[in-house]
């Protein structure tokens, strides 16, 4: 495991692993928001990260525009070059709740080297569980409470989450990481449970409200004492910057009542229809 870099090795036995990535299930910044939330309230230890040179891709042909999110970032300030900040990789140690964290970015390339090392750790800390934590953009109206769905390595899995009011993924498509992370965890006896709330595709920024969703079910499903009160500030600044772009754009408002009344009525819609008419009235940087 030469790309898997220890800092320090905290004593733990058998914790629990709370995964976060950048990229493809990251809608409103749920999953790395949601990270960066618990390191923060739990008060977190960065031990070990992930060396992602052989992981991702930093030069693609095309346009400047096309490629950009494939490059680092650099900070150039008076002519001087001051930071170049590659893809990070991280595990925090939670000993008091007995949890790891870790924050990653999916890559780009060498999916089962990747999966490996994170597998590589379940085994240096007996890890039995493994929850992910994720959202994706949809017709989901901002006036509403997420729903949360979820995707299990194993059926036995399932009921345990029946009485949290979770429902059940059905996809089909192109997969993700922590898809194909979920279907290896099984063959080693790993539990893996995915948590993935659902945010508004019409808003590109932070969502609180998935993270508070999230962080809600985290908590009643690993029994954490943790007091997220301090994230309802943040949902009703939210909730107000909303009320004043929908006074500002009533084309958008009157989607949104649309919205509320399919999601209310659970009447299913086509996101692709909702992204054009989106696209055409220019409403794309709320």
């Amino acid at each position: 495991m030469e790309d898997l870099i220890f800092l320090e090795k905290p004593i733990m036995f058998s914790p629990r692993m709370i995964i976060g990535l950048s990229g493809w299930m990251d809608g409103g910044y749920v999953s790395t928001g949601t990270i960066v939330y618990l390191n923060n309230k739990l008060n977190t230890t960065k031990f070990a990260e992930i060396n992602p040179h052989p992981f991702y891709i930093y030069n693609l042909p095309g346009s400047m525009e096309e490629i950009a999110q494939f490059r680092p970032y650099a900070k150039i300030t008076e002519g001087v070059v001051n930071e170049v900040q590659l893809p990070t990789n991280e595990f925090y140690a939670d000993i008091n709740n007995n949890l790891i964290l870790f924050s990653g970015k999916e890559p780009n390339i060498n999916w089962d080297q990747y999966c490996q090392i994170l597998f590589f750790m379940c085994e240096e800390y007996h890890i039995r569980e493994i929850y992910f934590i994720g959202s994706v953009n949809g017709l989901t109206p901002h006036t509403r409470d997420p729903r949360i769905y979820c995707s299990v390595s194993d059926e036995k899995l399932k009921k345990i989450l029946e009485e949290e009011n979770i429902r059940f993924t059905n996809y089909e498509g192109s997969a993700s990481l922590v898809t194909y992370l979920t279907f290896l965890a099984k063959d080693r006896n790993i539990s893996m449970i995915n948590l993935i709330t659902d945010v508004p595709m019409y808003i590109h920024a932070a969502n609180p409200k998935g993270i508070i969703a999230i962080v809600k079910k985290i908590i009643t499903l690993l029994k954490l004492d943790l007091d997220y009160s301090d994230l309802t500030p943040l949902v009703e600044q939210f909730d107000s910057n909303m009320e004043v772009a929908m006074r500002e754009q009533p084309e958008l408002a009157k989607q949104v009542k649309k919205l509320e009344e399919n999601y209310d009525n659970e009447i299913v819609t086509d996101n692709q229809n909702f992204e054009e008419w989106l696209k055409k009235h220019g409403i794309n940087n709320l």
